[in-house]
């Protein structure tokens, strides 16, 4: 296949597992009846504004609330109001979401009914730090655990037990109204608790585990911090809470649900036969992409585990450990870390895109990788390995003019990796 068509069918791969999991139409078969009282719909996230815009669609009751997403990830409501705020780290506008959410919901009655809209990215979106912690102890933190290739759910897990919203002190806010919470999931195992830090879902983890996770990153904490994480008194609700029992959640978009539908669009293109691998590969990129370097090599030597013509897919989030000081997200490293094991491999294109749109802090989704990426950087003056070593993985792809740019896609189910083999 030439180099052309395997970039179009790789990049027809990434918009059909996106548009599988668009909020606007994936909230439609999990929204409830009207309760007797008022409906608030309260959210945060990459894919909060979407979602707020599919439920004013097909909600034809009276409904008000306040979402939060991330800075361009907007979407057009009626009766929803739509803020925006910083993200990877928090900032003033998170903490105003968190404070102008709390006192949306407080005076609720059992007869009013909360719909919780929640996506990756409401971490820090809404972020108001436990009584004790200062904002800037609680950002200096965040970026530390976003640098120190700690897995999201560890990540989640410290922010939960950090926050005055988190890890459902939210829905306590809500009660005695009972909270229906709709995730779009981008963690693997897709555990409602762990995708934004679950503001409306009981805690499955105690504040020794979130000190666990600081010691084993060794995460500077101050010590009136670890004081707060001391105190039973501040402890999150758990999963037998009274106040908790109405309350629901439920996935209404995944990974999986994008990889299955990315393999259905292979399928559908002659000759490919799409081979899902997994939906929460974690671990840190490069050595992601070590794996899948193997198993791409043993598919064009042996046909194992499938024969070629095909397409490996998989999905989860992987993480970095940064140690240089160039640009590039998960994804984009990747690539790149990918393409130095394979090392010209001929019949092997990939790609690699968040499907939020946006990879890491940078402006691309993505990047894609194909047989003779590396020799075309050489031509260029580019070093790979060098890039490589000071995660400098953007700048690679963007001199070859390889980076995958879509802008927000207004969902998040997390990465997403395709691995064609012709």
């Amino acid at each position: 296949m030439h180099t052309t068509a395997a970039r179009a069918l790789l990049q027809d791969l990434f918009r059909s597992a996106v548009a599988a999991v668009d909020p606007l139409h994936a909230i439609v078969p999990h929204l409830p009846p009207p309760p007797r009282g008022r409906t608030i719909v309260i959210g945060a996230g990459k894919a909060a504004a979407r979602m707020a815009q599919g439920l004013e669609q097909h909600w034809p009751h009276p409904v008000s609330g306040l979402v939060v997403t991330r800075y361009g990830h907007g979407a057009p409501t009626r009766h929803i109001e739509v803020m925006e705020a910083g993200h990877p780290v928090p900032d003033d506008a998170s903490a105003l979401a968190a404070e102008r959410m709390l006192a949306l919901v407080r005076g609720l009655g059992p007869d009013d009914l909360v719909i919780a809209l929640m996506s990756g990215g409401g971490s820090a979106l809404l972020s108001l730090p436990a009584p004790g912690i200062a904002f800037e102890d609680k950002r200096a933190i965040h970026r530390q655990l976003l640098a120190c290739g700690a897995p999201i759910g560890a990540m989640n897990c410290v922010r939960r037990h950090l926050s005055a919203i988190k890890g459902g002190r939210l829905a306590l806010a809500c009660a005695p109204a009972p909270v229906l919470t709709l995730v779009v999931s981008d963690v693997p195992g897709d555990d409602p608790a762990v995708v934004a830090s679950g503001p409306t879902v009981a805690d499955n983890s105690s504040a020794a585990d979130a000190l666990a996770i600081l010691q084993r990153y060794q995460i500077a904490v101050p010590d009136h911090v670890r004081a707060v994480l001391s105190d039973p008194a501040l402890a999150a609700p758990r999963a037998h809470d009274p106040r908790l029992l109405h309350n629901r959640a439920v996935v209404v978009a995944s990974a999986q649900q994008a990889l299955e539908a990315a393999a259905a669009a292979a399928a559908r293109a002659a000759g490919i036969t799409p081979l899902i691998l997994s939906n929460s590969m974690e671990g840190e990129a490069r050595e992601v992409a070590q794996v899948h370097a193997g198993i791409a090599r043993q598919v064009r030597g042996h046909d194992q585990p499938i024969g070629a013509p095909c397409v490996i897919l998989s999905g989860g989030e992987t993480s970095v450990t940064v140690r240089g000081g160039g640009r590039g997200g998960r994804n984009a490293e990747f690539l790149l870390a990918l393409g130095l094991a394979l090392d010209g491999m001929p019949g092997v294109h990939a790609i690699a895109c968040d499907t939020d749109g946006i990879d890491g802090s940078e402006d691309n989704a993505g990047a894609l990788l194909a047989p003779d990426s590396l020799v075309r950087a050489l031509a260029a003056g580019i070093a790979p390995r060098a890039l490589l070593d000071n995660n400098d993985a953007y700048r690679f792809f963007s001199a070859l003019n390889d980076l995958v740019v879509t802008g927000p896609t207004r969902t998040n189910v997390n990465d997403f990796r395709a691995i064609l083999i012709t």
